[in-house]
């Protein structure tokens, strides 16, 4: 097949595909099986090579000195690479070693599989007071999945590590949505999604530039003290750096686990089987989660630029060319998973990237999984019913796979 030539009509990369009809499978299925590394233009004329078998996106996520970051975090709709991306913030998403490794090493000790053990209480007491509040008397009722439960937990968790007061946590709620809804007409602020990243930006940037002076003066045990106490090469972490991980931190934080919770629930409605053996087995739960970060991918694609040219199963990638690691389409690998195509709450082994691979492995994956552990261990002991109560909405998004709304019909046993 020639390299610049469409295998038939396949939109694999459309934030309105995902939005209307979540992930779409069956192209990128197509593309394993008939051009799994290939070409795309796109309007702007900067187009992008799809990867889309999980052996590749891991050969390319472990060379992180042979595949860079920068300068193109993702692929956006516009086509070309967003006009002053590397100015608009610059965090670990988008920097390269070595200096990813010493921005990385501020943060890391606060997520630990120590670290984050000593956080399971506090998380398993909020997961049950919000599961209180959804139960009421144990009679059937319907509520949002998202604004109810995904939402709120991991908002509390991360406001809580961060150091953030609680009247303030709508404000980082708003900017998530904003900065990862950029494309979403629902959390636009301006005809152009660049407006809104910008909105969010000198909002977060201005709260957290106070927050972070405070911290200097009385530090805290949370992590706004931690970072704005931090020192990088032997000298203080530089502002925009500084201000830049705070909002890596709300939104990666919020976005993802709330997305993979909500995908979870879904994925056990419409797998009703599945989730009569996790009641069964609440042992079963530790892999239940694995298998929906698998299923779920809430992160859908990350750039790499090779800085030389390349061969990857018989396609020349020049220098410079966009790689879009497509995460989703790599966790259904049949050359990987057996039977792919299907949600087991008790699959092993079960070696998705979820959570990335290599040098860019997800910072909060060990937080992730605890949130998650939390929410479905409540759900395996005390779910009686649960069913759609009306369409599930999706956000408008070629990089993250966003729920914004899931209405249910439930009933949940009072604790």
């Amino acid at each position: 097949m020639n390299e610049r030539t469409l295998p038939g009509t396949l939109d694999v990369i459309g934030p309105d595909t995902f939005a209307r009809h979540g992930y779409p499978h069956a192209a990128w299925k197509r593309l394993r099986e008939e051009a799994p590394v290939h070409w795309f233009d796109l309007p702007g004329g900067v187009g992008f090579w799809a990867i889309v078998k999980r052996d590749d996106v891991v050969w390319i996520s472990k060379q992180p000195e042979r595949f860079l970051n920068a300068p193109r975090l993702a692929i956006f709709e516009e086509g070309a690479p967003v006009e002053g991306e590397r100015t608009l913030a610059r965090h670990l998403l988008n920097m390269d070693p070595p200096e990813h490794a010493e921005f990385r090493k501020a943060a890391s000790h606060w997520f630990t599989p120590r670290a984050i053990e000593r956080r399971q209480p506090e998380i398993e007491r909020i997961t049950r007071d919000l599961l209180a509040e959804m139960a009421g008397d144990g009679s059937e009722r319907t509520g949002d999945f998202v604004a109810d439960l995904a939402a709120p937990l991991t908002l509390h968790v991360l406001a809580d590590m961060l150091g953030v007061p609680r009247a303030d946590w709508r404000l980082m709620f708003r900017w998530t949505n904003q900065i990862a809804g950029a494309s979403d007409a629902e959390y636009q602020t301006g005809d152009d999604p660049i407006n809104s990243v910008e909105d969010a930006r000198h909002g977060l940037f201005a709260y957290f530039t106070d927050l972070a002076a405070e911290r200097r003066k009385q530090p805290r045990d949370d992590m706004v003290s931690v970072l704005a106490n931090a020192t990088v090469s032997g000298a203080p972490m530089p502002a925009f750096e500084l201000l830049s991980y705070f909002l890596l931190l709300v939104v990666a934080g919020n976005e993802t686990t709330r997305n993979a919770a909500s995908g979870g629930l879904l994925a056990l409605i419409e797998h009703p089987g599945e989730l009569r053996k996790l009641r069964a087995t609440p042992a079963l739960v530790p892999s239940a989660v694995e298998e929906i970060v698998r299923w779920t991918s809430p992160v859908i694609q990350f750039c790499r630029t090779p800085v030389e040219d390349v061969e990857l199963r018989g396609q020349r990638i020049r220098r410079g060319d966009s790689l879009c690691l497509l995460y989703p389409s790599a966790n259904r690998d049949a050359d990987v998973f057996a039977d792919p195509d299907a949600f087991r709450v008790d699959r092993r082994p079960n070696p998705h990237v979820g959570f990335g691979i290599g040098e860019h492995f997800c910072l909060g994956a060990n937080l992730a999984r605890l949130e998650l552990r939390a929410i479905f261990a409540e759900v395996a002991t005390r779910l009686d019913s649960v069913s759609l109560a009306g369409p599930v909405e999706r956000m408008r998004s070629s990089f993250l796979g966003g729920v914004k709304r899931m209405p249910i019909r439930y009933r949940l046993r009072p604790a």
